[in-house]
C-alpha cells in the first residue's frame, strides 16, 4: 500500500523513496558484513568502558556479538588503569581518564581507544601512536548541546537571572528592569570558529545578533558573521564573549587580567571550552570591579572526580555568575549520538581495518576482498618497510590480492589482502619484518 501511494501520488517522491530504500538496504548489508566472524572470536574480545559511558555503546557492541563488556561508572587512577587494562582489547573513556605511557605499556593486547567525548587531550597520543593503538573520538556529536547551552546562558546572564533566581529562592521579590537586556542587537564574539563556535554563530544570528569571531586559522564565515584580525579586536567589540578553543600552550590563560581589560565594559564571559583557558582569579577581579557584568563557567582547571565530591571555585558567591559541573555536552541526545558514533568507528577498525577518524593510525579505507584473508600491519615509519614486506611475501610465493599503505610522521599502516590458503604463513613472515609494531589477521 505504501509503495502504491508513493508511486501514484508523485513520481519524484517515489524516486526519493526508492533511493532511501536502497541506501537503507546498503547500510543493512554493510552492518551484516561487519558482524561476520573475525579471526579472533568476538566473545573473547575484552571491552572496558569507564566513566558511565552511554548504554547506547554497550547495546551497540552486544548487537555486534561482543559479550565480554565491563562498564565502570567512574574514572580510574593510573595504577588502577594499569591493573585493569592488561587483557583489554578495546578501552572506552571520557574526559577524566588519563591514558599515560605506563598505562599503554601495560595494555599489551589493546587495539583501540574510544574517546566518548569531543577531545583527546587526556591521552598521550605520541605513546599511543608508538604502540600502534588507534584512538577515535566524536568531534561533532555534542556540538548542538553545547551551542544551545551557550545561547541559553547568554539570555540568563543578559537578564540577570542568576541573582533574581537566588533572591526568589531566598524569599525576596526583585522585579526590576535595570540592567536587564535582550539578545537582539547585541554582538556575540566567538573565540574559536570550529564545530561548536560556528553553530553558536548561526543560532546567535537567528536571534538577531551581530556575530564576530576570531580564529588562528582562516575560516569561512557562516551567514553574516565577520572575522576579526586579532583577539583584542574581538574583545573590544563583543557584548558576549564565548570561548570554543582546545587546551594548548597557546590557549593557556587566554583570558587573563590583560585581555579582560581589553573587553567592552559590561561584557559577559562564557567558557564551555577547557578549564585552563581562563584565569578565574582574574575574572573574579573583573567582576568585583564591575568591568565584566557576568560569567558562565562549565569547565575548571581542577574538577572533582565524582558526583558529591567537594567543589571550590574563585567565582562562587559572585553576582550574575552561572557555575555548572561540566555539563555542556551532557544531554541524553548527545550521549547517545556519541555512543553510536564512536562505537561504529571502533567496529570499522576491528572488523574491516578502516582507520578513518583515528588520531594515531593513518587513515585507510580498503574495500573488502572475496576469497582473501586481511592482515593489518603497523610498523615504524622508516624507509624500506613496504619493500621488505613485498620481498618477503614474494620470495615465499605468497600472492597479494590487495594492498594499501599510509604513513604519518611516526608509523606506517598497511592493509594486506592475502590468498586465504596462505594467510597463516604470511602472518608469521610479517611479524618478523624489522620495525613491526602490531600485526593481526582481521578475517
Amino acid at each position: 500500500m505504501v509503495y502504491r501511494v508513493v508511486f501514484q501520488g508523485c513520481p519524484k517522491i517515489g524516486f526519493l523513496f526508492i533511493y532511501s530504500y536502497i541506501c537503507e538496504a546498503t547500510l543493512q548489508f554493510i552492518d551484516t558484513v561487519m558482524q561476520t566472524t573475525t579471526s579472533y572470536p568476538k566473545e573473547k574480545i575484552k571491552i572496558l568502558f569507564l566513566e558511565n559511558i552511554s548504554d547506547a555503546a554497550v547495546k551497540k557492541f552486544r548487537s555486534h556479538g561482543y559479550t565480554q563488556i565491563e562498564k565502570i561508572n567512574r574514572a580510574l587512577s593510573e595504577q588502577q588503569l594499569i591493573d585493569a587494562v592488561k587483557d583489554v582489547h578495546i578501552l572506552g573513556i571520557r574526559s577524566k581518564t588519563s591514558i599515560t605511557q605506563p598505562v599503554l605499556a601495560a595494555a599489551k593486547k589493546l587495539q583501540a581507544i574510544g574517546c566518548f567525548c569531543i577531545g583527546v587531550n587526556q591521552i598521550d597520543l605520541k605513546a599511543a601512536t608508538q604502540k600502534g593503538v588507534a584512538v577515535f573520538n566524536a568531534p561533532y556529536s555534542n556540538t548542538r548541546s553545547v551551542a544551545e547551552l551557550v545561547i541559553g546562558s547568554s539570555i540568563m546572564l543578559l537578564r540577570g537571572i542568576p541573582d533574581k533566581n537566588l533572591a526568589a529562592h531566598q524569599g525576596s521579590w526583585q522585579k526590576d528592569a535595570k540592567g536587564s537586556r535582550e539578545m537582539r542587537g547585541k554582538t556575540m564574539g566567538i573565540v574559536g570558529y570550529g564545530n561548536i563556535g560556528s553553530q553558536v554563530s548561526v543560532m546567535a544570528e537567528a536571534l538577531g545578533m551581530r556575530v564576530v569571531f576570531y580564529d588562528i586559522e582562516n575560516k569561512l564565515p557562516l551567514g553574516n558573521a565577520t572575522a576579526c584580525r586579532t583577539l583584542k579586536e574581538l574583545l573590544a567589540a563583543a557584548d558576549i564573549i564565548t570561548l570554543h578553543v582546545p587546551e594548548t600552550p597557546l590557549t593557556h590563560h587566554l583570558i587573563n587580567k590583560q585581555t579582560l581589560r581589553q573587553c567592552k565594559k559590561g561584557a559577559l564571559l562564557i567558557n564551555y571550552a577547557r578549564g585552563h583557558v581562563v584565569d578565574l582569579d582574574a575574572v573574579r577581579y573583573a567582576l568585583e570591579k564591575g568591568h565584566v557584568a557576568g560569567a558562565a563557567i562549565d569547565v575548571y582547571p581542577w574538577e572533582p572526580e565524582k558526583n558529591g565530591d567537594p567543589f571550590s571555585c574563585p567565582l562562587q558567591q559572585q553576582p550574575n555568575v552561572l557555575l555548572t559541573p561540566h555539563i555542556g555536552g551532557s544531554t541524553e541526545e548527545a550521549q547517545q549520538n556519541i555512543g553510536e558514533d564512536v562505537s561504529v568507528k571502533l567496529f570499522q577498525y576491528l572488523e574491516t581495518g578502516f582507520s578513518d577518524g583515528s588520531h594515531t593510525i593513518p587513515p585507510i579505507s580498503l574495500p573488502r576482498q572475496t576469497g582473501a584473508h586481511r592482515i593489518l600491519h603497523i610498523h615504524k615509519n622508516v624507509p624500506g618497510v613496504l619493500s621488505a614486506i613485498n620481498a618477503a611475501l614474494s620470495s615465499n610465493n605468497i600472492n597479494i590480492l590487495g594492498q594499501y599503505l599510509k604513513t604519518n610522521e611516526m608509523i606506517g599502516y598497511v592493509i594486506l589482502d592475502i590468498d586465504h590458503k596462505l594467510s597463516t604463513r604470511a602472518l608469521s613472515i610479517l611479524r618478523d619484518i624489522p620495525g613491526s609494531i602490531k600485526v593481526r589477521v582481521l578475517y
